[in-house]
Formats: C-alpha cells, structure tokens, sequence
C-alpha cells in the first residue's frame, strides 16, 4: 500500500502505450538498493542492473535479448544480470520489491 513517487521512464524506452513508473527507495548505500518499484499496462525497454526481485501484483512478459521470456505474476522470483537488455510487457500494473548491487 505504500505510496510511491513517479519516476518518467526516457520516451526512447517507451514501445508501446503510456506507461508510467512510479518507485520508492527503501535503502540505499554505494553496494545496495532496495526498493518497491511499479509500472502501468505498456510496453518499456531497459538495461538492466544485477537485480533480483519479487512480484508483489501484476502479471508482466519480460524478454532478455538473446536469452530468455519471463513470464511473472504475484509470487514470482526473478534475476536478471548486469547488461541485460529487456523488453518489459506489462499486461496488469506490475509492482515488486527490488535488490539491486549497481
């Protein structure tokens, strides 16, 4: 229920619909950041961090360029590598709780 700040994706990540981001930093240090993060119906792209997260609400296609298609809803654990470029496909507004080591 946490509410959480807009975070405006750059429009050259934007493929498909208006999606808006919104996120809220729970910790952060040089090695670490933790927090919630959420994206609305759409379809964004983006290079990723070494990441592990966890679907709190939503239902999400994510593809990773020359790799695999995630498919991920509530409950749902992923990690995702430094570098990775991914096409996020958001079917239901997507909210999860992010570890990142930047």
């Amino acid at each position: 229920d946490s509410e959480l700040e807009e975070s405006p994706l750059d429009p050259s990540q934007v493929v498909a619909g208006e999606p808006v981001v919104r996120s809220l930093a729970l910790h952060g240090a040089d090695d670490l950041a933790i927090g919630i993060w959420q994206h609305s119906a759409g379809v964004s792209t983006d290079v990723e961090a070494d990441e592990v997260f966890i679907v709190l609400a939503g239902r999400a296609t994510i593809e990773v360029e020359g790799g695999t298609v995630l498919e991920v809803g509530p409950g749902d654990v992923g990690l995702l590598p430094t570098g990775a470029v991914t096409r996020w496909a958001i079917h239901e507004t997507l909210r999860k709780v992010y570890v990142v080591r930047p």
